[in-house]
């Protein structure tokens, strides 16, 4: 069983910058951020191939430019940084894994594992 302990949201000012944080304890093969803002339907952010020294990323279009998914250390291997932060990132940030092979992307159904979340809230 995979389980994730996500870190590192909270308040932040429009313009700054945050560095999230994701524990892991469990083999994953594919791991992802997603995002869901009150009222609105979970999107994906990010996501990256965990079994490999490579470490293949993929974003969605909307996502690219100012989101970065890496790994990190053995104790929180997966990073989502945040540059130049909007209102309207403000949401609730989830990390999610997997351990089924095959394309690693953001669709939400090829996650097993989600973890709980981290507030980010953003003001202008």
């Amino acid at each position: 069983r995979v389980r994730l302990v996500e870190s590192g949201g909270g308040p932040v000012q429009a313009g700054g910058s945050l560095r999230l944080s994701c524990g892991v304890f469990g083999y994953t093969y594919c791991m992802g951020w997603f995002r869901q803002a009150p009222g609105k339907e979970r999107e994906g952010v990010a996501a990256i191939r965990t079994d490999t020294e490579s470490g293949r990323t993929y974003y969605p279009d909307s996502m690219k430019g100012r989101f970065t998914i890496s790994k990190g250390n053995r104790t929180n291997p997966l990073i989502l940084q945040i540059a130049s932060l909007q209102p309207e990132d403000t949401a609730m940030y989830y990390c999610a894994a997997s351990i089924t092979g095959g394309a690693c992307d953001t669709r939400a159904s090829r996650f097993e594992y989600w973890g709980q979340g981290t507030q980010v809230s953003v003001s202008s």
